[in-house]
């Protein structure tokens, strides 16, 4: 038999460049091949990519601000004809007239300063009882208010720690550069009240009582109607911002305040963006107690 030796395959030098690859633009059967673009397409899937991330991330923020029970102890369609019962009933009467009932009950035209803040913490009290039988008697019989506001007051749930260092952190912010933006257009305006300086420097006990009544009371009773009431009714209608804004801008007008109306706003947002944040009203009233003395503590050194 006779064998045939099969030719050895060349040997490829190393030096030698490799071979090249096939050119884009040819195929094995004949046929040229064309690349398609895929940017158009590409772009539109980053920007439906984009547009989910930023819904998801929409639906988080609003999960944060889900604090509050939709279910309220009052019928929604009795929600503004109670507040329009107290402003008219309770608000307006005390805050505008109160003072002058109690001058001509005391013979006094001119109130002292001690007597002025002890007079306007007994109306504001007065206003807090009568706010809180309002509400009581226009529950829903099932409900018990006392208990409902029993729950908005302990501590529990997310950090109102957090929700106050936080909260009173913007409010400073925002009244300072808000202050600064009203005296570049309008011009500047004097820091403290006459009168509440007046209040502040008669004696240590008229100054004790300005802080009792500004730091206690008045929160007291503007976070039980403002938040606690007005809007915990409105989130259970609408958006959390949307109530928050609602309540805020009610808040403001119930003081009657132009040149203040603003910081009253922005007052409202905080602390109500805290609440709902929490679903408590402690931090609400932690700072809104803080912002006073603040307050109180600038007039004083003004």
């Amino acid at each position: 038999m006779i064998t045939v030796a099969s030719p050895r395959p060349p040997r490829i030098s190393r030096s030698s460049p490799p071979p090249k690859p096939a050119s884009p633009s040819s195929h094995p059967s004949g046929l040229p091949c064309v690349s398609i673009p895929f940017r158009g397409f590409q772009s539109r899937v980053r920007a439906r990519s984009f547009f989910r991330r930023f819904c998801a991330e929409k639906d988080s923020a609003d999960e944060l601000f889900e604090g509050l029970p939709s279910d309220i102890p009052w019928e929604n369609s009795d929600v503004w004809s109670i507040c329009a019962a107290y402003f008219f009933v309770l608000h307006v009467p005390l805050s505008f007239g109160g003072l002058s009932v109690i001058a001509q009950i005391l013979h006094e035209p001119n109130l002292d300063p001690l007597t002025m803040v002890v007079s306007i913490t007994v109306l504001q009290v007065t206003e807090y009882v009568g706010v809180s039988t309002l509400l009581h008697f226009n529950a829903k019989p099932q409900y018990d208010v006392c208990r409902f506001f029993h729950s908005k007051w302990v501590l529990g749930g997310r950090s109102c720690i957090t929700a106050f260092i936080v909260g009173i952190g913007t409010l400073i912010g925002l009244v300072f550069l808000t202050s600064i933006v009203a005296d570049m257009l309008v011009g500047p305006k004097a820091v403290s009240d006459p009168i509440l300086k007046k209040i502040l420097s008669d004696s240590p006990l008229s100054m004790m009582s300005c802080f009792f009544l500004y730091c206690l009371i008045s929160p007291l009773l503007e976070e039980t109607v403002y938040r606690g009431f007005l809007l915990s009714s409105l989130f259970s209608t609408m958006k959390w911002w949307q109530a928050v804004i609602m309540s805020s801008f009610v808040f403001s007008i119930g003081h009657f305040s132009g040149e203040n109306s603003l910081q009253l706003f922005l007052i409202g947002c905080v602390v109500g963006s805290a609440y709902c944040w929490t679903g408590q009203l402690t931090p609400c009233f932690a700072i809104h107690s803080v912002y006073n003395a603040m307050i109180l503590l600038i007039t004083m050194m003004s």
